[in-house]
């Protein structure tokens, strides 16, 4: 199966519902602290704050994608598409981010109604859902399955439960993004962004967010690759470059008359240019220091063949201070204290 790579990714918040509240603080105990619960007994305050918190997500989320008409007629065959793609990864900066109800774990047995019908009642909410079961409700669970109102069900019995939840929160977290950037993958990768359908540099990726501790992640436009977040917000940016762009580089560079090192190497496609203070095209006042805004490329092998290196983010890209998970997580303690 082709790992999935969002457009972006960030932790998310798991909503439980269940009529024990001892059952709630004992799994939220369990459950790894990357992932942050919210809790509810009662299935109708579940279901209003949960459609209410959809409906401020909705409204405040950003809309890279822009659907406008030419200028002298308003004629539907002449719409055109513009695509802001600074806002995409300008969503480091929003606080509330960590707030969206993504994935809901809902016990089957409940006294006021069951997992099923609450999941049904919210079945037009776009969060993932996931029923814990008994042993007498796993026919009732395949039919849930079946008609599309749970994406993944597990036995509360079962010894490795938590450990199935732990996997089933982080997979449908990525269909969660994945889904949500759907229409805007497909207007995306038909152009200057072919690796984000690539299952190749989805792999990578996944590499890279187990050897650097990543826990977010956002496409980056130009140059076209990754902006990588940690816990504490520490930024690092992936570039992507193929052979047509490595190519494009040299061209500019040698109207530039650059260094012939440096032009050798871009067609050898040994380095990943990075011009960071030039809007990422070299120009003569680099001729002497070219070699700091480049690093040694790695390749990754897919549809085609990609370039690439994780570079330091530079600060003045972005017009804020990014808000951390870590910094999330505190605030939400200090929060808790005075509740």
């Amino acid at each position: 199966m082709n790992i999935l790579l969002p457009i972006y990714q960030h932790p998310v918040l798991v909503v439980l519902i269940d009529d024990s509240r001892s059952y709630l603080d004992s799994i939220t105990f369990q459950l790894d602290s990357r992932f942050p619960c919210k809790t509810f007994i009662d299935t109708k305050a579940a279901i209003d704050w949960i459609k209410s918190t959809y409906q401020h997500y909705m409204a405040d989320i950003a809309h890279p994608i822009q659907v406008g008409y030419d200028d002298e007629t308003s004629c539907l065959e002449r719409r055109n598409a513009a695509i802001n793609l600074h806002e995409i990864y300008c969503e480091v900066l929003n606080k509330q981010r960590f707030d969206i109800p993504a994935v809901l774990v809902v016990d089957y047995a409940m006294p006021q109604m069951n997992g099923v019908q609450l999941c049904e009642a919210l079945q037009n909410i776009p969060c993932k859902k996931i029923l814990l079961t008994g042993q007498a409700d796993e026919r009732v669970a395949v039919d849930a399955f079946n008609n599309k109102l749970i994406d993944q069900f597990i036995k509360k019995n079962d010894p490795a439960a938590i450990h199935r939840l732990e996997l089933a929160i982080n997979s449908l977290k990525k269909v969660f993004f994945t889904e949500q950037t759907s229409t805007l993958k497909d207007l995306l990768t038909r152009h200057t962004y072919t690796f984000l359908a690539d299952p190749a540099i989805a792999s990578l990726v996944e590499q890279l967010y187990q050897d650097y501790g990543f826990v977010e992640h956002y496409l980056f436009p130009n140059p076209p690759g990754i902006l990588f977040i940690d816990f504490n917000g520490n930024t690092k940016l992936m570039v992507i470059e193929t052979e047509a762009s490595l190519m494009s580089h040299y061209e500019m560079a040698q109207v530039q008359n650059a260094p012939l090192e440096f032009l050798a190497a871009l067609k050898a496609q040994q380095v990943i240019p990075f011009f960071s203070d030039s809007d990422g095209i070299y120009d003569s006042s680099m001729r002497k220091k070219w070699m700091s805004y480049c690093q040694p490329s790695q390749l990754c092998k897919g549809a085609q063949n990609y370039y690439w290196s994780v570079f330091e983010f530079p600060v003045h890209y972005l017009q804020g201070d990014v808000y951390s998970y870590a910094a999330f997580l505190a605030d939400a303690g200090e929060k808790d204290k005075t509740e």
